[in-house]
């Protein structure tokens, strides 16, 4: 008797974006390294390019913007993870769902509720994910237990 095989469905890795090049961005780059079959590190913004090229470097990014507007812009990234200082993580989510971008901010989301409104509306009106950083949510060690795969 033959074993019916299962027909091979293979996903997409997810092309991330991180914007900011401080501690926790750090983590997280290294963190998505250790899902190289799921996670693709596709760039990185800082507010200097010299910033940029050496976080890239480190982690193992393809391209360093310069700023934040370049990474925004960029169409080969699918998500953007926000891990600037509290008070841009508006402004910033902001721009990377008008650009397209599902979008991971590092928490607090927003500084008000009025301000997580908007964008919570923003990415319903785009159909875009949008999404605080829980550290063990969203933690890619965490996921590979099973975990949730809600990025794709």
């Amino acid at each position: 008797m033959t074993a019916k095989s299962e027909p091979v469905t293979t996903v997409p890795r997810v092309r991330w974006g991180i914007l900011s090049t401080g501690h926790i961005a750090g983590v997280f780059a290294r963190d998505l390294a250790l899902m190289p079959s799921e996670a693709e590190l596709g760039a990185v913004a800082s507010r200097t390019i010299d910033k940029a090229k050496t976080f890239a470097d480190e982690y193992g990014f393809a391209r360093p913007y310069g700023s934040y507007a370049e990474l925004a812009a960029d169409p080969d990234i699918d998500v953007v993870y926000i891990a600037s200082p509290h008070s841009d993580h508006f402004a910033s989510a902001k721009l990377c769902l008008e650009s397209g971008k599902s979008v991971l901010v590092e928490k607090p989301l927003t500084a008000s509720a009025a301000d997580t409104e908007t964008l919570v509306n923003l990415a319903q009106e785009r159909s875009l994910f949008l999404m605080e950083a829980l550290w063990t949510r969203t933690n890619p060690p965490a996921a590979q237990g099973g975990g949730d795969r809600h990025l794709r």
